[in-house]
């Protein structure tokens, strides 16, 4: 059995660590193999957030106690900033968040702007989404000031952490206290940009918005269309992309915005599942679908699984999208696998369900026993 892959590991280890190190070198008097030797002897015990506190507190050791002397050294220190010729790539390697950690620490307070500075420098090296974080909360209109400057800077990496870094729901980042609208004036600006990695960003913010307001993100994309700032492919897949939660749901302002209808006259027809499902086993759904006239179709299945108070929740998984011809049969089929051995979810025996639907609405169902 291979090992379990381990991300602070593939992250944090004697290579990336070594790679920091020298990077560090350049500074007088710093000694590399110290640094790391100290680093890695306190790696084993530490999660991955910890690990990245630790390696900060090991090169906080090694800098001066002054801000603007410890700012100079973490420039001089900094690898070349990320390919800048690219339209999308990664947000750079976790061993550069030092600087935005050090930011936060030690500038928060008494050095706003020239900690704004570092982040604005080490951003171009690993994204600082959530470093800027508490200086939007501690210092809101100096730093949204801030913002409003990067949004047109011409390192697509500033002008993503604009967008990133004031997501209300960003991924393993901490809580932020902007009304989820408020920056909707920097996607206004940034959904025309070029770059595939600014405008993802502002997909999933804009996906974010949607869990609360999702009449403000229909609304906004339709004010996009009619802008005509961003090449219609693009928008086309930035609108796909924002709306796909409100598509599950069945919002029929989503729907719309898509060219789809939630009142299509479609039918279904033949659904068929397996009577009964084992654990790790697999469900085979095959149905039909019909309808009078040219519709397009979003096609999802709704998982009802059973909890373990015995009710069920559902789960909308994505299926297919297509184009139905006139009073001509349109068969699906999907293999939906129950994984027994899944570390973010259990399995519980008992009556599930499955719905079938399209462009939002179910159509409907059948029951069956995971056994």
């Amino acid at each position: 059995m291979s090992e379990k892959f381990s991300l602070k590991d593939h992250l944090f280890n004697a290579s990336s660590i070594e790679d920091l190190a020298d990077e560090f070198a350049v500074l007088p008097g710093f000694d590399g193999p110290r640094f790391h030797s100290d680093v890695m002897g306190g790696l084993p015990d530490r999660e991955l957030m910890e690990r990245l506190d630790w390696i900060a507190d090991c090169v906080q050791s090694r800098l001066s106690d002054d801000f603007p002397t410890m700012v100079d050294q973490l420039i001089t220190a900094m690898p070349p900033k990320l390919d800048h010729t690219k339209t999308d790539d990664d947000f750079g390697r976790f061993i550069h968040a030092v600087p935005g950690i050090l930011a936060v620490r030690h500038g928060l307070e008494r050095h706003r702007d020239l900690a704004l500075d570092l982040i604005y420098e080490a951003t171009q090296r690993f994204s600082m989404e959530f470093y800027i974080r508490p200086f939007i909360n501690r210092w809101p209109d100096e730093t949204l000031a801030r913002l409003q400057q990067w949004a047109g800077d011409d390192n697509y990496h500033v002008r993503r952490l604009v967008s990133e870094g004031t997501r209300a729901r960003l991924p393993w980042a901490g809580r932020i206290n902007l009304d989820v609208c408020d920056p909707i004036p920097f996607l206004d600006q940034l959904h025309s940009d070029p770059t595939r990695y600014v405008t993802r960003s502002v997909a999933n913010h804009l996906n974010d918005i949607a869990k609360s307001h999702p009449d403000l993100v229909v609304t906004t994309l339709r004010r996009w269309e009619k802008a005509d700032k961003q090449k219609p492919k693009e928008l086309a897949w930035m609108t796909r992309h924002a709306l796909r939660t409100l598509i599950k749901q069945g919002h029929p302002g989503a729907m719309d915005v898509l060219g789809y209808r939630v009142d299509a006259d479609v039918s279904l027809q033949d659904l068929t599942v397996l009577p009964s499902v084992p654990r790790g086993g697999v469900q085979d759904i095959k149905f039909t679908l019909l309808a009078p006239q040219s519709e397009p179709v979003i096609v999802d299945f709704v998982l009802h699984s059973v909890k373990s108070d015995g009710s069920t929740a559902p789960k909308v998984f994505k299926l297919k999208q297509a184009k139905l011809a006139p009073n001509t049969p349109m068969t699906f089929a999907k293999s939906h696998r129950f994984k027994d051995n899944a570390t973010t979810f259990t399995l519980y025996p008992g009556t599930h369900r499955i719905d079938i639907q399209v462009n939002g609405k179910v159509l409907g169902g059948q029951d069956f026993e995971l056994v």
